[in-house]
């Protein structure tokens, strides 16, 4: 399977730093055999799941959830207590171990309002859902239970969870009330609420999750090469993407001009827009852009497929060899194995992280204190990249879409850098 990772940016306590977010990869079976307990998807959701309506006013999909397309793919338990999981990174190669308990154990949110939008995490559970429905043969990488196993928590607790969340919002919704998610009370007598602690092997004593912050940022640019806007950004042609030449060639090799007129692969792409140098950058760097073009349209372009070539943390953006080809989208994309599969995901409401080993899907409520008070916000991990791969220790919200960097980093000094961590999972 193609494996493709889409960056963003993030700023970390108002100091720029660049990572990377959001892909789709391969299989993945890392647990120990003799510890397993092997049940199957179709098992498991016949056993367990509701028939769930997914619309909201006629602005997202309305189709009941169903089974019938589930693939007959083995989702992993480990008994707790039992042999230490093998974390593994974006190519799937082990790096390290680490028993369940010393990451996830039994918790309690605290009596403080849940914080959240909604219509837009109603939103992006139904996509998120979707995602499972659709494209779990394609994508086995979500039907692995990970490290939350050791919970005893499934593939299809997870989707039980879903099932449950969009239904609660619906209702609320439609009554025009309050949701009862919002209510630390109702949460914990409905969920097992389970304590995550920040497992980082480079730093031991930290015991809370670190949280970073990306963005969609607005770039100036033109549909046609000018003095000004002179650097490209391509897609792949359909009837080429196949062919895997662009995986022979670095960004300095691009830039070159391989692939304009008297370049060597010359008509094998297609430029999207021109940017500036700095905005190819950033946009390499962002995954997901918002182009304000000079003829005073916009439109939305996502990161499709790279180079192959790993991204080298602590080398400057300009010498990394890692290229990304574009796609024009019609909102924010997330997770996805593939450009057209992505998950459409809000801001506020959508984290990223590690799909492989925490999970896609996950209900993550974050507690910090603010002003004296204790604040709890809720979001749902439809997101990923390189960056989380392995990471137990972080998440990266998703803050919103911003004219540029100070104003992104103005209002994200409101957020904490380090918060406690809770994953819901339906009882």
């Amino acid at each position: 399977m193609h494996m493709q990772f889409s960056p963003k940016f993030r700023f970390i306590a108002g100091i720029a730093t660049l990572s990377f977010v959001s892909l789709g990869v391969g299989h993945l079976y890392t647990q120990s055999k003799n510890q397993q307990q092997q049940l199957t998807f179709n098992q498991q959701a016949a056993a367990i799941l509701p028939t769930t309506q997914t619309s909201l006013a006629g602005n997202l999909l309305n189709s009941p959830v169903s089974t019938a397309k589930a693939p007959n793919i083995f989702s992993q338990q480990v008994p707790p207590g039992s042999t230490p999981y093998r974390v593994i990174d974006e190519w799937k190669k082990y790096k390290f171990s680490v028993s369940g308990s010393q990451v996830f154990s039994q918790g309690k949110l605290p009596s403080a309002k849940v914080n959240f939008n909604h219509k837009d995490l109603l939103t992006v559970l139904v996509n998120t859902r979707k995602y499972f429905q659709d494209y779990a043969q394609e994508d086995p990488d979500i039907m692995s239970a990970g490290i939350l196993a050791s919970q005893g928590v499934t593939v299809a607790d997870v989707l039980k969870t879903l099932d449950f969340m969009i239904s609660v919002l619906q209702e609320d919704i439609a009554k025009n009330r309050a949701t009862r998610l919002q209510d630390p009370n109702f949460i914990n007598n409905n969920f097992r609420v389970i304590k995550w602690s920040a497992y980082n092997p480079e730093t031991p004593n930290q015991k809370r999750l670190r949280l970073t912050k990306y963005a969609v940022f607005t770039h100036p640019g033109s549909r046609q090469k000018t003095s000004a806007y002179n650097i490209p950004i391509y897609s792949l042609k359909d009837n080429l993407a196949n062919d895997k030449f662009y995986t022979k060639y670095t960004k300095q090799d691009v830039l070159s001009g391989i692939y304009e007129p008297n370049g060597k692969e010359f008509g094998k792409v297609e430029p999207l827009a021109y940017l500036t140098r700095q905005g190819l950058e950033e946009a390499l760097m962002e995954g997901t852009i918002l182009i304000n073009f000079t003829d005073g349209t916009q439109a939305f372009f996502n990161v499709d497929r790279n180079n192959g070539m790993s991204y080298i943390r602590g080398l400057k953006a300009t010498a990394q060899k890692r290229y990304w080809y574009f796609k024009q989208v019609d909102a924010i994309k997330g997770y996805g194995y593939k450009i057209d599969a992505k998950i459409s995901i809000k801001p506020g409401v959508t984290f990223a992280g590690d799909v492989l080993n925490i999970g896609l899907g996950k209900l993550i409520v974050l507690e910090h204190n603010q002003g004296g008070r204790k604040q709890l916000r809720m979001g749902i991990i439809a997101d990923t990249g390189g960056a989380f791969l392995p990471n137990l220790h972080q998440l990266d919200f998703l803050a919103g879409i911003f004219q540029d960097k100070r104003d992104f980093g103005q209002y994200i000094q409101q957020l904490p850098e380090y918060a406690n961590a809770y994953v819901l999972v339906k009882k």
